[in-house]
């Protein structure tokens, strides 16, 4: 009994969060969709002078870091990505109840979720955001990285608050 009741307040304080991470899973997967449909490799249309939609393929972790490497990324950065959401899951599991940390972390988790899928579904993870100015471009980039960057910022302020709080 004490089991079925530790089970369902567990669930109860996760819910709400995987409702956040699967919308985040869903309009990565879909904007990814349309864009492979759309575009081909490489393939660049301005929006504005700073903004343009790119297909671009990334073997490596966020931003295209280790994009380069010798094909071992793939592997390790599945591998971690699986268990930051195993870490994610247990931390949302036990505080769930703190909305914006738990809503940092379910950010965090849809985006790792949907480049997961990228890397086991295609090898690669399917980027098609790009800033740039003149000469200089920020490296495309997707919903899920964006899930996760926002994510991290609000986890940020989470600490702010807390250290603001305490002190």
């Amino acid at each position: 009994m004490m089991i079925a009741g530790s089970f369902s307040g567990w669930s109860q304080r996760l819910l709400p969060w995987l409702g956040i991470a699967f919308l985040v899973v869903a309009a990565d997967q879909f904007s990814k969709m349309v864009i492979e449909q759309a575009f081909h490799l490489g393939d660049v249309r301005p929006v504005t002078g700073y903004f343009s939609l790119v297909l671009a393929h990334n073997r490596g972790a966020a931003f295209s870091m280790f994009d380069g490497g010798a094909g071992w990324q793939a592997h390790a950065l599945t591998a971690v990505g699986i268990g930051a959401c195993v870490l994610i899951l247990y931390l949302l599991a036990r505080h769930g109840s703190q909305r914006l940390f738990a809503s940092a972390l379910a950010l965090i988790l849809g985006g790792a979720l949907g480049n997961v899928l990228d890397r086991l579904l295609h090898g690669h993870v399917i980027d098609f955001l790009l800033f740039h100015y003149r000469q200089w471009e920020f490296p495309a980039f997707n919903v899920a990285d964006s899930a996760i960057t926002v994510g991290a910022a609000m986890l940020i302020l989470d600490e702010l608050r807390r250290v603001r709080r305490s002190g």
